[in-house]
Formats: structure tokens, sequence, C-alpha cells
């Protein structure tokens, strides 16, 4: 199938791009000795996970019950549910924990951990879990300088309806970061942080088993994870607009994932040109705007890959996206039904907006992948 066969707007997959991203940060993890547990939320597909793991253990993290389901069914048995744990979910954990499927819970209060034990004795489990500590970012976890936290901690590790997992870290905080020298300060804080928090554990007499980290941006440029035993990024699958404005990553890396749209509004009176990809394609992230204030909703390239400079997509409603046009010679290039690549500014957000992928390799269709979405 060719690209002009598909109704837009379309999420592709480049299988190329996807592979080489995949296979960089695997070597990354192996390079500095650390197991690679990937963040599926970004495609919620099984064929990218096993891209993921390929070569590796078969560990994944997940943000839903939905994507834990659905990868539990594919064959993986190790999974890290890496948002504090909503209390309606424990009976469902349960039941995937008695069917063998490995679900290591986090935690980051005495309110969860109370409800976790009073609950382990009649679902007949016990449950995974990781401490969450707060490394920066300030969305979750436990303070790491506070004795209770200590405290929580030594609970977890002792508790007789846990198995403890260790500590868990999330640099989001490096999404703020403009440049490759920030987001190297963010990931030795990541590291120095856990690491830190791991050793005061140690000394109170607890083992630590896992000291677990994981952004995309700290990961990517991270140059000694001494101190962690595994990493947890996602968003590298595909990258995107705003990990290539940071420096994370070359925007031909993002083009691993893009929202195949159609030119059908010319307005050169007012410079403007219409696609029909609007907020449920590419979601309303603004992007790197720290960066670049200008940066619009998402870098234009044609369909065959090369980037339109000249454009910027400056508004969206729920189905139109409104492009802004520099050059008027654009629009005798760029006729109504012509058909545009979009990366988007989070890949993470569009991807969740569609229900499968259409696969490309060398510029054809190849495949369609479908994902997991809901909760």
């Amino acid at each position: 199938m060719n690209l002009r066969d598909l109704r837009t707007p379309a999420a592709l997959v480049d299988s190329d791009v996807l592979e080489r991203n995949c296979e960089r940060m695997s070597t990354l993890a192996a390079r500095q000795g650390v197991v690679l547990r990937p963040h599926a939320k970004t495609h919620k597909c099984a064929q990218i996970a096993r891209l993921q793991t390929r070569g590796g253990p078969a560990r994944l993290t997940v943000s839903t019950m939905a994507e834990a389901r659905a990868f539990a069914a594919e064959g993986f048995g190790d999974i890290t549910y890496a948002v504090p744990v909503p209390l309606a979910a424990i009976t469902e954990v349960a039941d995937l924990l008695r069917k063998g499927i490995r679900v290591n819970l986090i935690l980051d209060s005495e309110a969860a951990l109370a409800e976790l034990e009073a609950a382990a004795p009649s679902l007949n489990v016990r449950f995974p879990a990781f401490l969450k500590v707060d490394c920066g970012y300030h969305r979750a976890g436990v303070d790491p300088t506070r004795e209770e936290s200590v405290s929580l901690a030594l609970r977890v590790a002792r508790s007789p309806a846990l198995e403890f997992e260790g500590i868990l870290t999330h640099a989001g905080h490096a999404y703020r970061c403009r440049n490759r020298a920030e987001i190297l300060a963010v990931a030795q804080q990541e590291r120095d942080v856990t690491v830190g928090f791991a050793l005061k554990l140690r000394r109170e007499g607890s083992t630590v088993p896992e000291v677990s980290v994981g952004s995309t941006p700290t990961c990517s440029v991270a140059e000694d994870w001494q101190g962690v035993t595994e990493i947890r990024p996602g968003n590298y699958v595909f990258y995107d607009a705003s990990q290539a404005a940071m420096g994370t990553c070359d925007l031909s890396d993002a083009l691993a994932f893009t929202i195949l749209a159609t030119v059908i509004g010319h307005y050169p009176s007012r410079g403007e040109m219409l696609i029909n990809a609007g907020a449920l394609a590419l979601s309303k992230d603004p992007g790197p705007v720290h960066v670049d204030e200008a940066c619009g909703y998402g870098a234009l390239f044609t369909a065959g890959g090369t980037p339109l400079e000249g454009l910027r997509i400056t508004g969206l409603s729920q189905e139109h996206g409104l492009v802004s046009v520099r050059d008027p010679d654009e629009f005798g290039r760029l006729p109504i039904g012509t058909a545009l690549r979009i990366v988007p500014n989070h890949s993470c957000l569009a991807a969740a907006c569609f229900g499968s992928y259409a696969v490309l390799r060398n510029g054809a269709v190849v495949d369609e992948w479908p994902t997991a979405r809901g909760w």
C-alpha cells in the first residue's frame, strides 16, 4: 500500500527509524551496565515492546491497567505499573499476580501502604512494590531529605504484605531543559538523589534490590549511572519535536512516528493553509516553548520526509490544523489534496489518539500494528 491510499489523519511508524532508536538505547544501557525496563506508554503496542526488549530481559513499564493487561496477554510477565497505585486497581493487580504475571506497584504514602497491607491477606497475594522518590520533579514521590521518608521506606521493606523491589524515580523536570548540558545536570541529580537515598536505607539495615530511574532526556545523554540498576525511558522509541528542540535527539530520529495529514484549504490572502489534523490527532501540547516561543504544534515534512521549514502549525481546533505560510510559492508546491507528515510536539500524547499504526518500510506501508488504549 502507498501512503496516498491511507485515510488521513493517520499515525505512521517508520520501522527503520524505530529500530535504530531502539537499538541505540539498548546499546547505551548495556554499555553502562544497567537493565533497560522500557516504558510502553508512548506506543502501547506489543510489536514495538518486543523491539524494545529484544536481546534483553522482557521487562516493561506501563502507566495504565489497560496496558498491563494487554502486555501480559502478549507474554510480558514482569511489568512495573509506574503510577502511585490507584486503590481501586488492587483487586485487578492481584488477579494478574495469581496468574503468574509480576506487576510491580508504586507507592509513596502511608495510606497506600495501609490499604495494600489490609487487602493482601484476603486476596492471597504479596504485592511487589517500589517506593517512589522525588528527585526534583515534584509530581509524586517521597522527599528523600526527610526522616519520615526513610521510616516509610523501612516499613515498606519489612511489610509481610509486600515484596520490596527497591526505590524508583522519574526526572520529568528534564523536559524543562533547553539543551544537552542542562539535561545532563538533571541526569546527575536523578542518579545522586536515588543512589544516596538507597545508601541511607542500606545503612539502616534494609536491602534495596533495585534503584530505578528514567526519562528519555536523561537516559539519552547520561554518562554515568553508577549505583543505578535499571532505567525506564519510553519516548525514545519515537522521540518528537520537543526532544529534538532540547537536543536530546536529531529531528531525523523523530521521524519514527509522524501524523499523515492532508492539505484541505488554501488562504493566500492571509498566508495560511488548512490541514485535516487537529487537536484529536496531534494533541494540544504546546511543545518546547521554553526553547522556541514560536515552535507551533509540530514539525512539518513532505510525505517523503523532506523538512518544510517555511511552514508552522499555529492553531488547532478539534479536526483542523492552521498552517502559517511564509513563502507564497508554497501554495503552488503544496496544492489542496497534498499529503504532509507531522512530527508532533509530544509523541506520547499524539500516539494515544490512534488505535493503530500504519507501518512503513522504505516509504511503503507494509503492516498495521494495533495499540492498547484506555485505562
